[in-house]
């Protein structure tokens, strides 16, 4: 097969410095300051899951400390919220890529049902953080019972 050529540069060189896309006018979004975004919460990517039961919603989370992270619940509302703490930052040396997010991190969700908040489990294993929602029972038929 004929090996067809690219224009993409050689990923293992190294990024060539000089004036920032802002400084070329190159700016994706000119006239924001992008360094402010490197202080915003970042976001949380989650699976949920519905059965009879329960809602299931897991996110993977590596790097956080049980600890760092807070799940809470008011009505319909469930949020998670947490840190991630940089470790082994070199002070000498410049940043090549950059695509993890460090620092506080959250995410909130509108719930599909209402669930009993006194039964929820959040449990985190091997980064992924797992968190059991029993679905509150509300509706109920009752037996009349003859006197």
């Amino acid at each position: 097969m004929k090996k067809q050529s690219t224009n993409r540069p050689d990923s293992r060189k190294p990024v060539p410095s000089g004036p920032s896309r802002e400084e070329n006018g190159l700016s994706l979004f000119p006239g924001t300051d992008v360094e402010s975004w490197i202080d915003e919460d970042g976001q949380l990517s989650v699976d949920v899951l519905e059965t009879d039961g329960e809602i299931v919603i897991r996110s993977a989370i590596a790097g956080v400390r049980p600890e760092d992270l807070e799940v809470s619940v008011h009505n319909d509302l469930l949020t998670i919220r947490g840190q991630r703490k940089q470790v082994g930052e070199t002070a000498e040396g410049r940043w090549l890529v950059r695509e993890c997010h460090w620092g506080g991190f959250s995410r909130s969700l509108i719930l599909p049902t209402e669930v009993d908040p006194d039964r929820i489990r959040a449990e985190l294993k091997d980064g992924i953080l797992t968190v059991r929602m029993p679905k509150a029972v509300r509706d109920r038929k009752i037996k009349v019972q003859e006197r």
